[in-house]
């Protein structure tokens, strides 16, 4: 058995409930992006008294944890701790009430709808086996706690706040999410595993006026409208139907009156890519679109453009990800298989593209197995409440073991190898 999974299945089913306690406080209290302040601090307690050399506030509120265990390869495992502006409606009795106060000053709900608080809780569970079991593994270990997941910050603020010689130089990053699937499964993909991801805001600027003298007035709902519809022609006719691509609409706001015409409008986009010659040309596409239509409507003013978040894209190192697959067979068989990419976003590959260091990342299943099979057989599986939805609900067994299990299983493929990282063949990694 490999000899960390052995290590956690030796603490029993005391490790378990301590780590289903913690995940159901952090469930309980979730904060918003580049506010944990109070997950931050358990985390780096937590790791502290175990023994890693903790820097916090790396990044805002980021947590570094270094494990050094003589010679060998540096692992970092990486985690990230914000939760979203929206409120919960699953029914658990663990269930989120917060409210908090945007950067808007508005108040609104927080939940942990994407599943961020399971992947604090692996972490701190595989910080504990690893610091407790030194003597089945060698290199160093550096666990990461990364904020701002979700507003596409969090990895940048870390990366520019990590400054030469304070941490060791990893050799591999790793990371998991959990997601939609079978409990009790992981899924891996190498090269592209997650599509790149920019949000923007447009803002189109007419003329008010009274609703009953429309000609003294240039009209930004219309020219909203119109802009809206010839968006949705980018993907439909200017990108070829074997490269895959999203463009969403996600807000249309204009007004305050049924007769007043406003004097702007505001539009909100997000879009998903899987090429960067995609991306630019959807990008390209977008403010050609906005220009041209402010042109058509007599437009005193051009769009304005600003970005609210942009994402690259995850993709997988192709021999570390096979390296990690061969451990995720060997430990969980069937269970463990590639995945088709997702067009979800993460900004977790920014810390190796900003470094130039190989990451792996992967997906564990959330749903009921029971529940996901028979969604399967129905062909219902697009309504088992995904990562944002007011009912996201990961059960808590088997997915709380399963990511810890994967998270050590793809750390040992480096730290319990008898070999030096860089030469060891890959048909003789020893698990």
């Amino acid at each position: 058995m490999n000899p960390l999974i052995q290590a956690m299945t030796g603490r029993g089913d005391t490790l378990l409930a301590e780590l289903e306690t913690m995940y159901k406080d952090f469930h309980q209290h979730p904060e918003l992006s580049m506010r944990e302040v109070r997950t931050a601090s358990l985390a780096a307690d937590y790791i502290e008294a175990l023994g890693y050399e903790v820097t916090r506030e790396v990044g805002v509120t980021g947590v570094v944890g270094v494990l050094r265990n003589g010679e060998g390869p540096t692992v970092m495992l990486r985690a990230d701790m914000d939760a979203l502006p929206m409120a919960e409606n699953t029914g658990l009795p663990y269930a989120s009430t917060v409210k908090a106060k945007d950067e808007d000053g508005i108040e609104v709900d927080v939940a942990h709808s994407c599943g961020h608080d399971f992947h604090v809780t692996w972490l701190l569970g595989a910080s504990r086996i690893l610091a407790e079991h030194r003597d089945v593994w060698h290199g160093t270990v550096m666990v990461v706690f990364q904020p701002g997941e979700e507003v596409g910050r969090g990895a940048s603020c870390m990366v520019n706040d990590w400054d030469d010689g304070r941490f060791p130089k990893p050799d591999i990053i790793l990371a998991q999410h959990v997601m939609v699937g079978p409990a009790g499964t992981v899924s891996y993909r190498p090269g592209v595993i997650l599509s790149a991801g920019d949000s923007l805001k447009i803002r189109l600027f007419g003329r008010g006026s009274h609703g009953s003298q429309p000609q003294t007035a240039i009209d930004p709902v219309i020219m909203a409208a119109a802009t809206v519809l010839r968006l949705q022609t980018i993907v439909s006719r200017e990108i070829s139907p074997l490269d895959n691509a999203v463009l969403t609409i996600g807000s249309l706001q204009a007004g305050t009156k049924e007769n007043i015409i406003p004097d702007d409008a505001v539009i909100k986009l997000n879009m998903r890519t899987y090429d960067a010659d995609v991306r630019e040309n959807m990008l390209s596409s977008i403010r050609r679109i906005c220009c041209a239509e402010c042109d058509a409507s007599n437009a005193e003013r051009p769009p304005e453009f600003t970005t609210l978040s942009s994402y690259p894209l995850t993709q997988n190192d192709d021999a570390a990800t096979r390296r990690v697959a061969a451990a995720f067979k060997a430990q969980f068989g069937d269970n463990a298989y590639e995945a088709a990419p997702a067009s979800a976003s993460e900004d977790f590959s920014i810390f190796g593209r900003s470094w130039h260091v190989p990451y792996v990342f992967w997906f564990v299943g959330g749903t009921d197995a029971e529940v996901y099979a028979q969604a399967r057989t129905e062909k219902q599986i697009n309504r088992i409440p995904s990562n944002h939805s007011p009912q996201f609900a990961p059960v808590i067994h088997p997915t709380l073991e399963t990511g810890l299990r994967a998270m050590l299983t793809a750390a040992s493929a480096w730290l319990c190898s008898e070999q030096p990282l860089k030469t060891i063949p890959f048909s003789k990694i020893q698990f």
